[in-house]
This record gives C-alpha cells, structure tokens and sequence, in this order.
C-alpha cells in the first residue's frame, strides 16, 4: 500500500515526467509511520558459505538507484561501478583479466554479448567493449538515461531507456536501426526493467503496467499485454511500473509490477495466464517448479510455477529492503540493506543460512551460476561463494 509521505523523494526526469528514486519496499513511507526492519534471529545449524574470493570493484553505487549487477560468461565475470570502472575477473579465482576507466557515469549493466561487454549511462550513451580487451569498441547517444541493461540479438544491442522508449542498434558500430516509443505517466518509480529476449522477439515492460512483444528484425509490435491497470485518485496510487526484469521460460513470460500484481503470460501469443495481487518492484526468480518473488514489504514468496498458488511465504525479514530473489541450489538467496545474504529453503522458505558480505549493503541481485553465489555489494566489493 502506498504511504503518501514522501513525495519528497520525487527528483528527476529526464524523459519530461517525474520519478522517485526510491528502493521499494520504504521508498513511499514517512519517518512516522515506517514500519522498523525486523530483526534478525539466530540460525539453528546453519547452512554454511565458502568464500572463493573477494575483490574491490571501484567504488560500487552511488546513492541513486542504479542498475549494476555482474555477468558471467565465458568463465569470466564482468562489473561495472557507477564512475565508468569496468572489469573483467577471473569467474573462479577472481583474479583480474583486464581493468578500464571509461569515464562514464555508468548506470547499467554490464551486458555481454556479440562479443562485447555493453554499459549503459546516466547520460544517456551506450558504451561497447570489447569482451576480450576492455577496449573501447563503440558509443553512441541514445534518447535519454539507460537503466536497463543492454541486451544483444542477432547482431543487434537492444536498450531500453527511462522515457519509454526500446531501440535495436547495430553491434557492428551503434548505428540505430529501429525504435520504439511510449509515453510515460506523470509519475513513475526511478527504474526500467531489462527486456527480455527469445524466439526473435524482444519482451519489454513500461511504467504503465504494460507488457509488450517486439519483432527483433524490425521492431513491430507482435503483442500488448495489461498487466495491471492503473487505479485511484493521486498519482501515487496510480503507479503500476514493471521495473523487474520479464523473464522467459517455457514459451511463458513470468512478470511482476509494483502496485499490480505477478503474472504468467504465453510467449506466443500474449494470453495473460494466472495471475497474483502481489506488489513487487524487482522482477521474479523461477526454478523448475516455483516462481518466487519480493514484495514491498521484503516479504519473500513461493508460488507454483503452472498455477500461481502460494507455496509459502516468509515474512522474518520484513522491511529489510531485499533484493529480488535467486535460486542457489536447495536454496534462495537474498541481500538486505545491511548487506547480510539470507538462504532461504526453497521447500518451505526457512531462513537456512546466513552471510555478511558488504556493511554498506546489498542492492544488486544475487547472480548464480554453475553453482557459485556471485554477490556485488553498494560499497563495490564483489565475492564468490559456494555452499560447503
């Protein structure tokens, strides 16, 4: 539920219309009548964390809500700080590949693909290294700032940006190819989810509660999809932004909206499946069989992947301003915002083990891949994990 207090929050607008730069869940509550982050309570035999290595990246976020988090490929893991540093680590033994300072004021990504590590800026420039070297492939001017990180398809760099708009340009130089445009309402959360991409179709959510299919050749659009329709008086009440990441699975788009609600719709068509009144911020985490996601309240829930029935919900870290889910094994993992890590039991939610990685905390989303914890901190320390 919206807390009307702190439209103070309201800063910005770099596409003609206002954003808050909140981390939701708190981002709307007044200093009267927020609700205090629960406390933590100790673990009975807890599941327990090897550290593989720990390394400083730059100086990590600044105090906007940026959309930094790392990526792996190619055994290596790449990230980005919010003043241009980008590197390239070893994905094992964390040791450095490459290093760069691009100058930028970098607000998104890393994204890697066609061979290229791609940045988004708050400048609005997107800015292409080369994977291999860190050096400076491209950049280019996009319509306004870039919170979404850069996707490729097909030759192509894929980028969202804050005023509504998703454009295709060309991997080879940056050269625009298509574009797509929206309006964006009055007044939105600071935020643009990342699109998702598969079967030659680029899946984007809009800060009106939209979901919408483009062809990747040509931008046309393939299907619209509401999936929460803007409801009350104030302009508070009537935001519905998607700012989590769509993610595909299965021929389905699992989704989530803030103020709205989380969803299941067909790839192919559009048909909007189960859904769930479920207010989120950051997008959903799918395993086999569950769907889990963070509301507002940083309460965490677990839904069934082909009905939307809740399989169980955990409420111990309530106002702890967590990140977005990720599946870890028997596990999923969650940061907080004093920069503990929680493993909660993906059969019944029970808080199972726990790690302090960064005092300044933890925004970005955990990244799992083959089996090792990847966590980037606000400060920019970035550590690898795996469960002993």
């Amino acid at each position: 539920m919206i807390r009307v207090a702190a439209i103070a929050c309201l800063l910005f607008a770099a596409s003609g219309c206002s954003t808050l730069t909140s981390w939701v869940p708190g981002i709307l509550e007044g200093e009267d009548n927020a609700a205090p982050p629960a406390k933590l309570q100790s673990i009975e035999a807890p599941v327990k964390l090897s550290r593989l290595w720990s390394r400083d990246i730059g100086v990590g976020r600044n105090e906007y809500k940026l959309n930094l988090r790392p990526v792996v490929k190619g055994g290596r893991v790449y990230a980005a700080d919010s003043e241009g540093r980008v590197t390239a680590l070893d994905a094992l033994t964390g040791d450095n590949v490459w290093t760069v300072k691009t100058g930028a004021a970098v607000s998104a990504g890393p994204g890697v693909g066609e061979g290229m590590v791609l940045l988004g800026t708050s400048n609005a420039e997107i800015i292409a290294l080369d994977a291999g070297s860190g050096s400076e492939r491209w950049r280019t001017f996009v319509s306004s700032e870039v919170l979404a990180v850069p996707q490729t398809d097909l030759e192509k760099v894929i980028v969202q940006t804050a005023d509504g708009s998703v454009t295709a340009l060309s991997a080879r130089d940056g050269q625009s190819l298509w574009s797509y445009n929206r309006s964006v309402p009055v007044l939105t959360l600071r935020g643009t989810s990342t699109p998702a991409i598969q079967q030659g179709l680029v899946v984007a959510g809009f800060s009106s509660g939209k979901l919408v299919a483009l062809t990747a050749e040509h931008g046309r659009v393939a299907w619209e999809t509401s999936i929460a329709i803007p409801q009350g008086r104030s302009e508070l009440e009537r935001i519905v932004d998607i700012d989590g990441s769509p993610i595909i699975a299965g021929g389905a788009v699992f989704v989530s909206t803030f103020q709205g609600r989380i969803a299941v719709v067909e790839l192919a068509t559009g048909n909007l499946g189960w859904n769930r009144d479920i207010s989120a911020h950051a997008g959903p985490a799918i395993d086999y069989s569950q769907v889990y996601v963070t509301d507002e309240d940083s309460h965490v829930w677990a839904l069934s992947r082909t009905t939307g029935a809740a399989e169980w919900k955990l409420d111990q870290l309530a106002n702890r301003k967590l990140t977005a889910p990720e599946p870890f094994g028997d596990y999923v993992a969650v940061a907080d915002y004093e920069g503990y890590v929680h493993l909660l039991s993906r059969y019944d939610g029970k808080i199972s083990g726990r790690i302090e990685v960064d005092g300044k905390g933890v925004s970005a989303r955990p990244l799992v891949v083959d089996d090792v914890l990847y966590i980037y901190g606000n400060s920019g320390k970035l550590a690898a994990y795996t469960l002993e």
